[in-house]
């Protein structure tokens, strides 16, 4: 039985995000754990309320809270019945990114799906800021962010970006090989270069793994030259293949960590299309995986 974890603010870009994973592991017996936090408005000094004010602004948040709750579970109840599904609901007077570590560690999550703006306006930002602090925050098991345009098609065009630069072991990867077994997907493996080279001695061997790990799936390599910044060459490359999800490791110095560091004029441009993965790597405070119990395994 996996444990997935929805935090939501209510918004149709949130339920995007619902109805997306509720397809992609529609055939899987899933406990989806619906999580809205709140923290209500607090006065500032001039116009100081009592703390009878602030108890009833706290009530009515809550209220607010645990209806817009149950609101989702009757539109699911509606659209995307499955008695492979059942839910669960918490309403919290905390800070989101807290309330999920809290929740990671006390109901043994295996995976989080949260959505993103996308681009528009202001909300032209790589990915968004609950979602970048989530993925910054998280060390325990894989985050995956849908764009709130994004409709579920099977994913069977993946992409795995790295440098080659690091070692990668069999049970780091092993949500992506199992997502990719299930759906009979297609890897493509991405190296951004800001110049062009030969790979060096390291990073031929770690090339080298991943193709061992990837035996027995499609797999390509592609090496693409870096147009801006690593996450405008990756949107392009997106968008030329008809590209249906993005996976990466999060690690010290990888291509996430440099993304969640570029600056915003960059990172305007990354307009977060499809799906992306994002899986953290063994030893950052998470549990210990291996290829045969990963936390994060689709139905066969």
């Amino acid at each position: 039985m996996k444990q997935v974890l929805l935090p939501t603010d209510f918004s149709e870009n949130s339920w995007n995000a619902i109805t997306y994973v509720l397809e992609l592991l529609k055939e899987d017996e899933c406990t989806f754990h619906l999580l809205n936090t709140y923290t209500p408005v607090i006065p500032n000094n001039r116009f100081m309320a009592s703390s009878f004010q602030g108890s009833v602004l706290e009530e009515g948040s809550r209220e607010n809270s645990k209806n817009g709750l149950n609101n989702i579970i009757n539109r699911i109840e509606k659209s995307h019945k499955n008695k492979n599904h059942s839910f669960k609901i918490k309403s919290s007077f905390n800070i989101l990114v807290e309330e999920i570590r809290t929740m990671i560690e006390e109901e043994e999550i295996d995976l989080i799906v949260t959505g993103t703006k996308g681009a528009s306006g202001i909300d032209e930002v790589f990915l968004g800021s609950n979602t970048v602090r989530i993925i910054k925050a998280v060390k325990e098991c894989p985050v995956l962010t849908i764009p709130r345009n994004f409709k579920f098609v099977r994913p069977q065009e993946v992409v795995f970006a790295t440098d080659f630069k690091r070692y990668y072991s069999k049970s780091e990867l092993a949500p992506l090989i199992e997502l990719t077994k299930s759906f009979k997907a297609t890897i493509r493996i991405v190296y951004v270069q800001n110049e062009i080279k030969a790979l060096s001695e390291v990073q031929q061997f770690n090339l080298n793994m991943l193709r061992k790990y990837f035996k027995g799936i499609d797999h390509y390599v592609h090496t693409v030259s870096e147009l801006n910044s690593v996450s405008k060459t990756l949107e392009v490359f997106a968008d030329e293949l008809d590209i249906h999800l993005l996976a990466m490791l999060n690690y010290q110095h990888s291509y996430m960590e440099r993304m969640t560091r570029e600056p915003v004029v960059k990172c305007m441009a990354f307009h977060t299309q499809v799906p992306l993965l994002v899986i953290p790597e063994l030893g950052m405070n998470g549990p210990k995986r291996s290829s045969e119990e990963t936390r994060f395994q689709l139905a066969k």
